[in-house]
């Protein structure tokens, strides 16, 4: 008899869904060894970008080109090296579908240099079509006719990463800084690489981020996708510079002790034609499903068949190429729980019918697995993150216990939560039981990525949190000194929730770009409708360097939170202990260690003299406030004050600290060391 999955030992829930469970394992087991079998190990299978595209063949003195099409009837290669005639190099079909030629140096390859322009001719049932091949590894735009084109990319020097030796895993807790190279400048224009490395990445350094997580790189024809529609999973997006720029950026993000980890879209791709995958030997079934499976309904893309092989490797090979040619650290994966289900997360189903009925995308889940078998099997240390929103059981549970083998999970319902509350709750009437459970409601098993609002929460269509608190009085109250209710509540808001989901809400934290200051704007990328203009698709990092503005404030405050959760373990320590919740006076209080959490909500009600009771008795001394004049408070209580413990009068074994609790204000106390405790840890 079989062993049971640990996955299902574990959890005595699971014990309903065992063989749907073994089953999905025994699928990824399947899958596993075919690509063993036919190559020898994960790693090895997911070699597409070393055989596909250009490959040179120094024995043979040139260069061979593949593509898989296996439903055209004719293909050829044609660009700048042959004089842009459309059908003089025709490549022959093998039986597995790859069609290829071999450009030798002495003839057709003697034009065919670094920069070169090129394209496919492809016919196939849809007809004759220009199309630009899977795995290029670069793909330019021309400035007139905006048209996309692959580009031989063969540069004389190799890439010198030098003494490139990071490892993500000398960082004990991440700290991710969400960015977008493109908008990340002041200026009107789209970012680049070098600039963003040599602009952005000390910004990130100083505001206590120790990863990047870089959005929108692989190439996509339409910059308002926020790179979500990708068309060229091998290229790095050309609008912000070259290859070398980038892995530039890596290595500068790695000198300076900066994780970096890429946004993976793995969960469609984009429809079009020109540029993309779709119909690319001219059946509508080569990447995708057939019909209509084939097609996102939601997010007017294509979905990939993950059940087919070669798109399997196709995929994997994606992720050994960014892994060892770009050095990323690991992948943030879009879309999860689009993948893992054939309603992409659009459903009524709820519980055991979620998790484990007919419309699961096994196909899905298999990939997802191997995915993450392959991260670990290419670079150890890599982190994986899921945006899955669902909760599908075993995401965030290793390979080897029957689950997918995630390190993190995303924790969307969190910011979901803050914009419900900002939106449709008055402030005396939040329900501070429902923080609590929102900010704590995980499995210990399941690491998550807390966060308050990322860049989806930015994006037009919605608001940030600063945005939602103060509105417009962003753009006329903001200067320091001047006296504004919005404002005061705003800023007080505005950091009590970041501190209070980084304290409760999982073991890595989120912020992005700019939203640590209260960046005013929303993102609104060049379009039609707004006459083309980038001033909404840019970050305005001077208001947080003006002095005279409040901006800095917020991201000063932001930075101590950081430091504080650093030097404390604050995420690494597991849950926190519920001390207090005070419905009345809206106040909850929470220890993790030494570290006392005390939270007032309430917009009026400061009280003097308030008991909260504390984990270990002795002396207390505010280590962090929110009011605090630094940070853009009101200074309403003195922080050099010692709360000495005392014991509760019907239990001696338990402590309590009188504070001043002040109304919207978020303070952390430290239990200070004792002479004889002090002692011990010099002499350990």
């Amino acid at each position: 008899m079989a062993a049971q999955l640990k996955m299902i030992a574990d959890d005595p829930w699971l014990e309903q869904a065992a063989g749907e469970l073994e089953y999905r394992y025994r699928l990824y087991r399947e899958a596993k060894e075919a690509c063993v079998r036919q190559s020898g190990s994960l790693k090895a299978y997911a070699d597409g970008y070393r055989y596909f595209g250009f490959q040179r063949d120094d024995r043979s003195q040139g260069w061979w080109f593949r593509e898989w099409l296996p439903e055209a009837d004719e293909v050829y290669l044609f660009g700048d090296f042959n004089g842009w005639q459309r059908r003089t190099l025709p490549l022959v079909k093998d039986s597995r579908g790859v069609w290829s030629i071999f450009l030798y140096d002495g003839d057709w390859g003697q034009g065919l240099r670094h920069g070169s322009l090129y394209k496919m001719l492809v016919h196939g049932a849809n007809g004759w079509h220009e199309r630009i091949p899977a795995y290029a590894r670069r793909v330019v735009q021309d400035d007139r006719t905006k048209d996309f084109t692959a580009q031989f990319w063969h540069p004389a020097d190799a890439f010198d990463w030098g003494a490139d030796r990071f490892d993500i895993a000398s960082l004990r807790t991440l700290y991710i800084y969400e960015s977008h190279i493109g908008m990340a400048l002041e200026a009107e224009r789209v970012g680049t690489y070098a600039e963003f490395a040599e602009q952005v990445l000390p910004r990130i350094r100083a505001a206590g981020y120790n990863a990047v997580q870089l959005m929108a790189l692989a190439e996509h024809p339409y910059y308002g996708s926020f790179g979500y529609h990708v068309s060229s999973f091998f290229a790095p997006s050309s609008r912000f510079g070259t290859p070398e720029e980038l892995k530039a950026l890596v290595r500068r993000a790695h000198a300076m002790g900066l994780a970096v980890i890429m946004d993976l879209v793995h969960a469609h791709y984009v429809k079009n034609l020109n540029e993309g995958l779709n119909q690319l030997d001219g059946s509508d079934h080569l990447y995708s499903p057939a019909g209509e499976a084939g097609r996102h309904p939601y997010w007017d893309s294509m979905l990939f068949d993950y059940a087919k092989p070669e798109v399997r490797r196709f995929l994997l090979s994606n992720i050994r190429y960014w892994l060892e040619e770009f050095h990323f650290d690991g992948f943030r994966f879009d879309g999860v729980t689009s993948m893992i289900y054939t309603h992409h997360g659009y459903t009524e189903s709820e519980g055991a019918d979620l998790f484990f009925g007919g419309e699961v995308n096994r196909a899905g889940l298999t990939y997802l697995t191997l995915a993450n078998e392959l991260v670990k099997e290419v670079k150890p240390s890599s982190v994986t993150i899921a945006e899955e929103v669902s909760g599908m059981p075993g995401i965030c549970t290793p390979v080897a216990d029957g689950g997918v083998g995630f390190d993190y999970r995303l924790g969307m319902a969190v910011p979901d939560f803050w914009i419900r509350m900002l939106k449709d709750t008055p402030d005396e009437a939040w329900n501070i039981w429902e923080i609590w459970h929102v900010l704590t409601d995980r499995l210990p098993t399941v690491r998550t990525v807390a966060y308050a609002e990322s860049h989806d929460q930015a994006l037009v269509g919605d608001q940030t949190i600063a945005f939602r608190l103060m509105g417009s009085a962003m753009y006329t109250a903001m200067e320091r000194g001047r006296d504004d209710l919005t404002v005061e509540r705003g800023m007080a808001l505005h950091k009590m929730i970041r501190l209070v989901t980084l304290a409760l809400g999982g073991e890595a934290y989120l912020n992005f770009m700019g939203n640590e200051f209260g960046h005013p704007e929303w993102i609104d990328f060049p379009r039609e409708g707004n006459g083309w203009s980038y001033r909404y698709a840019r970050r305005q990092w001077s208001l947080a360097d003006n002095d005279r503005l409040r901006y800095g404030q917020l991201g000063l405050f932001d930075r101590a939170m950081l430091a504080m959760a650093e030097t404390y373990g604050v995420m690494r320590c597991g849950y926190a202990y519920n001390q207090l919740m005070d419905e009345a006076n809206k106040t909850m209080a929470f220890s993790h260690g030494d570290l006392l959490f005390v939270f007032n909500w309430h917009p009026t009600a400061s009280v003097a003299d308030y008991r909260v009771p504390v984990p270990r008795a002795g002396r207390y001394r505010t280590l962090l406030a929110t009011d605090d004049p630094l940070y853009g408070g009101q200074g309403r209580d003195d922080a050099s004050v010692i709360h000495f413990s005392e014991p509760e009068s019907d239990d001696p074994l338990r402590h309590f600290i009188r504070i001043y609790n002040i109304c919207r204000t978020a303070t952390v106390y430290r239990r200070l060391p004792e002479a004889s405790e002090a002692s011990e840890a010099s002499e350990a």
